[in-house]
């Protein structure tokens, strides 16, 4: 989070969560990567493109995107949220080009063009086979079936939902650093656990977030927690355009210098993570727990063995 906020321009930006219709929920549990892959990958196209579009802003931006797979029921509802900034580099007549600050584009617009990009990308790991298809979805193997799921998800309409733009770069890194690394529950909303069942508090968002309790079995419980854990050393966090690491030693920089804008760096740049832990908490690791003098020296590496059979 340090890092990228020194690397973030002070402007306005827009939030916007794309999420995936819920019928194809069993589609990404089965097939938890190369979906939430197509997630991202539908989501930033659709914000890159339309923001190059010579009809629209016709400008190069950039976007962070962070993936979220629950709903507040712990039932499966994967979604990105998205933080662009109000605007982007105009490379024709170089310079910053903001758009407007209540409205960046029009959202049925984004809509569209995000169900297209989507259902081209599934249809492409169909015919590539990529896809597995177990349990309830084993029928979508027929091509018949596959179909007639692409044919009902054209038709429907698709929600991208727009929220009011963060005010500064501050704004968006305080709402990554609380929402970037949450699981699927946290303890506040836990009202009681015993030997059988789960109890705790959500928002039901159909009617307008009326707080609610909700009993589950502890064995459900824990099944809806667990549907939430992400494929080992998957992303969850990326960054796209102007905001992509490749960029921000050129066109970030370039930005920044039209703005006036003197180069900002992390505070923990150069730092190891002694250093780091000791800036934030105070506490020095490398100084020994008891006699709190000497210093904690590596003497080497215990290799894991393979525990003995049960």
């Amino acid at each position: 989070m340090e890092q990228l906020g020194a690397t973030l321009l002070p402007v306005r930006y827009f939030h916007v969560v794309f999420t995936m219709p819920s019928e194809l929920n069993r589609l990404c549990l089965v097939n938890q990567k190369v979906m939430y892959d197509l997630l991202f990958r539908s989501a930033s196209q659709t914000i890159l493109t339309l923001c190059a579009d010579v009809k629209r802003l016709d400008v190069y931006t950039g976007l962070v995107a962070v993936l979220h797979t629950w709903g507040q029921t712990l039932t499966e509802h994967p979604h990105l949220h998205t933080m662009v900034p109000a605007g982007g580099w105009s490379e024709v007549n170089g310079y910053w080009k903001s758009s407007g600050k209540k409205f960046l584009l029009p959202v049925k617009v984004v809509s569209r063009v995000f169900r297209g990009k989507l259902l081209s990308g599934l249809k492409a790991l169909y015919a590539n086979n990529e896809l597995k298809f177990e349990g309830d979805i084993k029928s979508l193997q027929s091509k018949k079936s596959f179909q007639r799921l692409i044919d009902t998800l054209y038709q429907k309409d698709w929600v991208v939902y727009c929220k009011a733009p963060f005010k500064n770069a501050n704004a968006i890194v305080k709402y990554l650093g609380n929402y970037s690394h949450r699981v699927a529950i946290s303890n506040e909303r836990l009202l009681s656990v015993d030997e059988s069942s789960v109890t705790f508090r959500y928002k039901d968002y159909k009617q307008k977030g009326m707080r609610k309790t909700m009993t589950l079995e502890g064995g459900e419980f824990i099944r809806r927690f667990l549907l939430h854990i992400l494929p080992k050393g998957f992303c969850k966090i990326r960054y796209y355009g102007l905001l992509s690491v490749r960029h921000r030693s050129g066109k970030l920089k370039q930005c920044m210098k039209v703005m006036g804008i003197a180069e900002r760096k992390s505070r923990f740049e150069g730092m190891n993570w002694q250093q780091v832990m000791k800036l934030i908490t105070g506490k020095d690791v490398t100084r020994c727990p008891c006699c709190k003098e000497g210093a904690m020296i590596s003497a080497g590496h215990i290799t894991p063995e393979r525990s003995p059979p049960r």
